[in-house]
């Protein structure tokens, strides 16, 4: 299976837990690896026969804007979900960074990371 990714999608969110998540928001960070057969786009040289990853990456900050969600987690799946909407697309790998998360320690980054297909 060929791989298309796409990596540092960032979009304005007001995803967590907490009340000041969902009223202030923040940015979230995703990267996805989609998983599909290139061979019959390169062959025609045709973006009809493969997946506009233009247009996924729209689709991607429309899911993190939208409705907010508890976990990210759950975001994850929703992305990942929208991506499978696309024939090309047999698989995908998703991570969300939430830079930002509230947490009282020092850190670099919270990520969560899933794969889902077709299958």
């Amino acid at each position: 299976m060929d791989r298309v990714a796409l990596r540092g999608l960032r979009a304005r969110g007001h995803h967590g837990v907490f009340p000041e998540e969902r009223e202030e928001g923040q940015t979230f960070v995703v990267d996805l690896v989609l998983g599909l057969d290139t061979r019959p786009a390169a062959a025609d040289d045709d973006l009809t026969k493969t997946v506009h990853y233009g247009i996924v990456a729209e689709e991607v900050v429309a899911v993190v804007e939208g409705e907010p969600v508890n976990l990210i987690e759950t975001l994850a799946d929703r992305i990942a979900r929208t991506c499978l909407k696309h024939e090309a697309v047999e698989e995908v790998e998703v991570r969300v960074h939430k830079p930002n998360a509230p947490i009282t320690v020092p850190f670099d980054d919270v990520t969560v990371t899933i794969t889902r297909s077709r299958v």
